[in-house]
């Protein structure tokens, strides 16, 4: 007998149909219809990204979106672009990751303890969303957090993903107010109810490339991570 697909891999296989956003299907379409030279052989994945991971999981990764010829290319979050080659090798570092390198989703990745989401499930022009497009993938996180109910630790990427969660945790009244909370590297806070929130500079190149985000700084971020989540 076949085995039932878990409430997570049932929500992913909803995302990846999801067409709320016509520009941002628009802007995808065109990324797969005219590539860039690099790839000219991939066929682009060009769908909302799904999330990634253990579904046991007591970290998860928030991120703000797919990147356009990353994400949106290989149909797996954080992988072939420069941030997740910044990303996975720190990953591997802090035991969440079977491997540094992340460059398709055949490529025998798997994360202990972790799980990958995005505030945004499609690649945005320019790395920015819209207001009303946030507002059209919120319910997925609603339903990615009700289904994650081991999680101890939220590690957001950016601040984009900082308000994403914020707004997640005033939506279904977790919080009254974000008065408190303000975004800075390294800053950790806790909601109502106990979970752990740790925010992180973005691994984008503009970060990563000028300094601003190091190996050493996005490492000590994940190892305070799995301590808050008792992992062993």
């Amino acid at each position: 007998m076949a085995r039932r697909p878990s409430p997570l891999a049932v929500l992913n296989s909803r995302i990846v149909v999801c067409e709320r956003c016509p520009r941002l299907r628009a802007y995808c379409a065109e990324l797969a219809r005219t590539r860039r030279r690099a790839y000219a052989d991939w066929e682009y994945w060009s769908r909302p990204v799904p999330s990634f991971g253990d579904q046991a999981a007591r970290v998860l990764v928030l991120g703000l979106a797919p990147g356009a010829h990353g994400s949106n290319r290989t149909g797996r979050i954080f992988t072939g672009d420069g941030s997740g080659d910044f990303l996975y090798p720190v990953l591997h570092r802090a035991g969440f990751a079977s491997q540094p390198n992340a460059v398709s989703r055949d490529d025998g990745m798997r994360l202990s303890g972790l799980w990958i989401s995005a505030v945004v499930r499609c690649a945005p022009p320019a790395n920015k969303p819209t207001a009303e497009e946030q507002r059209h993938c919120a319910s997925w996180l609603d339903q990615e957090m009700e289904l994650l109910p081991g999680l101890r630790v939220v590690v957001c990427l950016g601040r984009i993903a900082f308000d994403g969660l914020l707004a997640w945790a005033l939506r279904t009244g977790r919080l009254p107010s974000r008065s408190g909370f303000a975004f800075a590297h390294g800053a950790e806070f806790t909601l109502p109810g106990g979970l752990r929130v740790l925010a992180s500079y973005h691994p984008s190149l503009q970060n990563t490339n000028t300094g601003r985000l190091t190996a050493p700084m996005f490492l000590a971020v994940f190892r305070r991570a799995r301590k808050l989540a008792a992992l062993a």
